[in-house]
This record gives structure tokens, sequence and C-alpha cells, in this order.
């Protein structure tokens, strides 16, 4: 028989192993540290083996296992096969709570329906709910989930190597029970007991090229790049505007003022939904004129190359990038705002004007969108011409001096 002590200190091993208690019961200690109770008996109709789960320690100790497996040993001894009546509960109580729409995914719908957030934003939302958690936790009453249902449900996702997307699983998984306990359907957040439950996935920064002499090599590359013109400009632009790869793919004629020299980003395009301008140098302005007679017309600056009523897919300048030889390793869409940010700290402009330029989130809350907008807007014109200068001259291949923050 087992004792309170042997269950708290069993160690997981390489494979799953068994200590046995008694009357077909044990414990199984899996490799991920997950300790199971099961009960082993022969269903009365057919008196063929079969097991039933108990539950998990240290949620059901090691007395209420017993008290479960007695339980299931009196419907054994009455002719009742305890595993064929606990999915008939279970099929009546989810086919109640669908009923109410107080499921898991029934909440995380509704949760999803609510959002005011980038349409990339919203469809990653959709996909970590539909693909990984809807299947382990989807007919669960939300209220009735709790921290080992979803740890099980996570580590399946971990166990296949995808140690970020179990990270972000996890977050979403709260983001739904947060809001599901403001609109009273939940008690708890179980995502709060599960600090540490995952394994870190290892840090990864969007690949960017930030060695002067490599940014040369890479402006020429692109120089000759000989796929569609559209593409090309999208590649000529990125690194003048450092904007990220959604903003640029979806930027729209309607925001451009090219007289004025100025890209204005409304709030609901923006990752951290607060305007944003992006002062545009001559370089800039001289692409984008070039480009106006061929897709001018449209909406969209850069249109998808099968539908003009959509812009350009997400993977067009990675894959353009590829087929200039630069690996995931060396080089992505994204990096051009690391080449901007790590080479403009370096020659020593306003920190506080790089990061509005990048629009990160500040510390407190956006005050009023275009003044946010606006903020270091006169030292941004001046940073974004002189950069596009210094691109020029990396361009060039000449011995470029380093740009420093010029006073107005």
């Amino acid at each position: 028989m087992l004792t309170p002590s042997a269950v708290a200190n069993a160690k997981p091993q390489a494979k799953p192993y068994k200590l046995a208690d008694e009357r077909g019961m044990y414990l199984l200690v899996r490799p991920d540290g997950a300790r199971w109770w099961r009960f082993d008996y022969r269903r009365p109709s057919t008196r063929k083996r079969n097991t039933l789960s108990l539950g998990t320690f240290p949620d059901v100790t090691l007395r209420q296992a017993r008290d479960k497996r007695e339980a299931a040993r009196k419907l054994v001894a009455d002719g009742i096969d305890p595993g064929a009546s606990r999915q008939e509960a279970k099929a009546t109580k989810v086919a109640a709570v669908e009923a109410a729409g107080d499921t898991f995914e029934a909440v995380a719908r509704a949760w999803m329906a609510r959002q005011d957030v980038a349409e990339v934003t919203a469809n990653k939302s959709r996909w970590i709910l539909e693909t990984f958690l809807f299947p382990e936790i989807g007919s669960t009453a939300i209220a009735e989930v709790t921290p080992r249902l979803l740890l099980d449900a996570l580590r399946k996702v971990e166990a296949t190597g995808k140690l970020e997307t179990a990270k972000r699983a996890k977050i979403k998984a709260g983001q739904v029970f947060r809001w599901a306990m403001l609109e009273g359907k939940a008690e708890a957040d179980p995502t709060a007991s599960l600090r540490g439950a995952l394994k870190p996935p290892k840090n990864k920064h969007h690949a960017s090229i930030t060695d002067p002499a490599k940014m040369g090599e890479l402006l020429r590359a692109i120089d000759g790049f000989t796929g569609q013109p559209v593409t090309l400009a999208a590649l000529k632009l990125a690194p003048l505007v450092f904007v990220r790869p959604g903003e640029l793919r979806r930027a729209e004629w309607s925001e451009i003022d090219m007289d004025g020299a100025v890209w204005r980003i409304p709030a609901e395009r923006m990752k951290m939904k607060a305007a944003h301008i992006v002062p545009l140098s001559s370089q800039a302005v001289t692409i984008l004129r070039d480009l106006y007679p061929l897709t001018g017309a449209g909406r969209y600056v850069f249109p998808g190359l099968r539908s003009a009523s959509r812009p350009m897919s997400e993977n067009t300048v990675n894959a353009a990038l590829r087929r200039l030889g630069y690996g995931t390793d060396e080089m992505t869409g994204h990096g051009f705002r690391s080449m901007a940010a790590s080479r403009l700290n370096e020659m020593g402009w306003n920190a506080d004007a790089i990061e509005r330029q990048l629009a990160h989130a500040e510390s407190n809350k956006v005050r009023e969108a275009y003044t946010h907008a606006a903020q270091y807007l006169d030292e941004r014109k001046r940073m974004m011409q002189a950069w596009a200068d210094y691109v020029d001259g990396l361009r060039a291949g000449g011995n470029v001096i380093p740009m420093h923050r010029k006073t107005a």
C-alpha cells in the first residue's frame, strides 16, 4: 500500500512508471512530473479490462483517490461500468454547458469578438485557441477548467517542441479567463497557478544587419532585385521608414502626403493602437512617386499580386530577402527596425525620438493620439532625412562618416 509521503516524494524518471496501492489502484508517474491516479477493473458486461482515471496528485490526495476507487468498485459490483457511466454523465453535462454558452470555447469566442486589435493579431489569437486549446478544453465549462487540466493541454504543445507557442497559449488562456471573471462566468484564472510550469522558450530576436559595411552590401543587393517592381519598392522603402512589416504592407495612398513628405498611420492599424507619423525623407518620397503610376489608382501602396483589393502578403518582403540570398538568421523584414534603432542610438540621436519613431509603447498611458504621434516631430524629421542620407552613403560604398545628432 502507498503512503502519503511515498506519493509526495515520487520523482519522475525517463519513462512512465507505476506505484501500486491496492484493489487495482496505482499512481502513474510520468516523465513530465505529472502524477495520475488510475484504477484498473473489468467491465461488468464484457469482463474486458479497463482503466479509470481518478484525478491527479496533489489535486486529489491519496485518501480522496481511495474514496473514488471504492465508489467505482461499488458500481462494478452493481453491474455498472464506472467508465461508461462517467462518459454518459460528462456528455449530459457538456450538452447543458453548451446550451448555456459557458464552455471555454464559447466564452473564448465571445472574448475574441470584443477585441479591438489588428487583423493579424486577431488571426493569431484565433489560430492558437482553435489549434491548441479548443480541442483539449473547448467543451469544458470554463468555471471547471482547473490548473491541472489547462497544464495538460499546454504540455501537449510543449511536447512538440513549440515552447514559444505553449507560452503564448498560456497567455491567451489567461486573457480569456480574466475576461470571463469580469463577466461572472469564472471565479479564478488557472494560469496564475502555472507560473514556471512550462519550459521557457529561447529568446529569439529578429535577425538584422547592423554592421555598416554589410548594410551597404544589403542595400546594393536590394537595388539589384529583379522581381516584381512593387516588391522592389517595398524593399527600398523599408530601410527608410522602419515601420513594422504589417504597417508597411498595409500602407494606403490616402495616408500619404507626398507634397508634405509625411505618412500618417491611423491608430487602428498600429500595434499599440496609437496614431503614428512617419516623416518621409526626400529619398522615400522619390520611391513613392515612382511607384504611384503603378498602384496609385488603388487603395494600397503595395497591393497583392493576385488582387489589388488586398495588400501584399506578409511573407513577400521576407521571401524577397531570401531570393537575394539572405537567410532567416541574417535578415528579416522586421530587421530594418533593429538596423535603424541600433545605428541611430550609436550615432547619438535622442533615444526618446528614436523610440517614438519606432512607435514603441511608453510606460505611461498614451495621453492623446495626435499629440503622442507628434512628439519630437521636428527632431524626427531631421533624423529621418539624415538617416536616408547616411543609407545612401552606405549604398554607394564610400567611407561614410558616422552621422551624429544635429541641433536645430
